[in-house]
């Protein structure tokens, strides 16, 4: 069942990835929106993204009314290489949970994934971008390689607590999730779409399968927008929720946001906000340059210093 929501006219949120390494100048964060970006964050960083959230539902056949809060915390860290990054997502939620003659205190960790992501393919890698000094409008329009994506894919584990109050199985367990990620760069590349494809608890009585969307777009150095779709659906639960919000750079490596989220049903009707930060820690890592990146004139002048030791001895 579904109904008019103003929240579909939301906008704003999520840093924009204008550059297109694993490691970028400014942080790079999937919050506060719900999909997965594709880059990683690059080898030996480490990333903090956390937040405190207020949610409240109504089930408009079922006759009951849930309202709480909860926070989310996501640990991510580049280890190996710079296309691999290995994360731990946690979310605990309490709500009361009220029908008739019935109220119910629920608290329980409503989610615990973790996992890795893989970078597959980057249509980026090793391409220089080239600015026509002679039109800014040819340099600003938009090219066709831009509709070829970065591809990533996440594997990991659902972890499950016996008699979690918001799963469908009383049993403790551990689930396979997969999520099959795509990031383009629109424009001068401050329009990011983000796109994931999402198995989940794969294997078990109720599995679920999803998608979630993301449109991004940076409104100047500081603040970034954006809007974004999510629907999964199993024999379980289903739903489709709208989602936007805000994001602000405090300096290159903290970020600071701003978010809003809502069904498009009312069986039951959902609607939370939040607030959060992500920061990162990069002290220990070194930047890997591609051959595109290093000054030509240097590559030619150690290229002759080799040469010249090499008659020497």
């Amino acid at each position: 069942m579904f109904k008019n929501n103003p929240s579909i006219l939301l906008s704003f949120l999520l840093i924009p990835l204008w550059s297109f390494a694993q490691y970028t100048d400014q942080i790079n964060s999937n919050r506060p929106g719900e999909t997965m970006s594709a880059f990683a964050v690059g080898k030996s960083v480490i990333q903090l993204e956390t937040g405190a959230y207020g949610i409240s539902q109504k089930h408009h056949l079922l006759n009951y009314v849930t309202n709480g809060y909860g926070i989310d915390a996501t640990i991510r860290y580049g280890m190996f290489k710079e296309k691999l990054e290995f994360l731990a997502d946690v979310q605990y939620q309490s709500q009361l949970y009220e029908a008739r003659l019935i109220t119910i205190d629920q608290k329980a960790l409503k989610q615990t994934v973790l996992g890795a992501k893989y970078l597959l393919y980057d249509p980026f890698k090793n391409q220089e971008k080239k600015v026509n000094v002679y039109s800014w409008k040819v340099d600003k329009s938009f090219k066709w390689k831009q509709l070829i994506p970065a591809v990533s894919v996440f594997a990991g584990a659902n972890i499950t607590s016996a008699n979690n109050p918001y799963h469908f199985s009383t049993k403790a367990g551990i689930s396979p999730k997969v999520i099959l990620i795509t990031q383009n760069h629109f424009g001068d590349g401050s329009w990011v779409l983000v796109t994931n494809t999402i198995a989940d608890y794969i294997g078990t009585e109720f599995p679920s399968y999803g998608y979630a969307v993301t449109l991004t777009k940076g409104l100047n150095k500081n603040w970034s927008g954006f809007i974004e779709n999510q629907g999964y659906k199993s024999d379980f639960y289903s739903d489709l929720i709208v989602r936007s919000g805000a994001a602000y750079l405090v300096t290159e490596d903290l970020q600071l946001d701003v978010s809003a989220s809502a069904s498009l049903k009312n069986t039951p009707s959902i609607f939370y906000g939040g607030i959060g930060f992500s920061y990162r820690f990069d002290g220990n890592y070194q930047e890997i340059r591609t051959p595109i990146e290093e000054d030509p004139v240097s590559v030619k002048k150690e290229k002759n210093k080799k040469k010249k030791r090499f008659l020497i001895f």
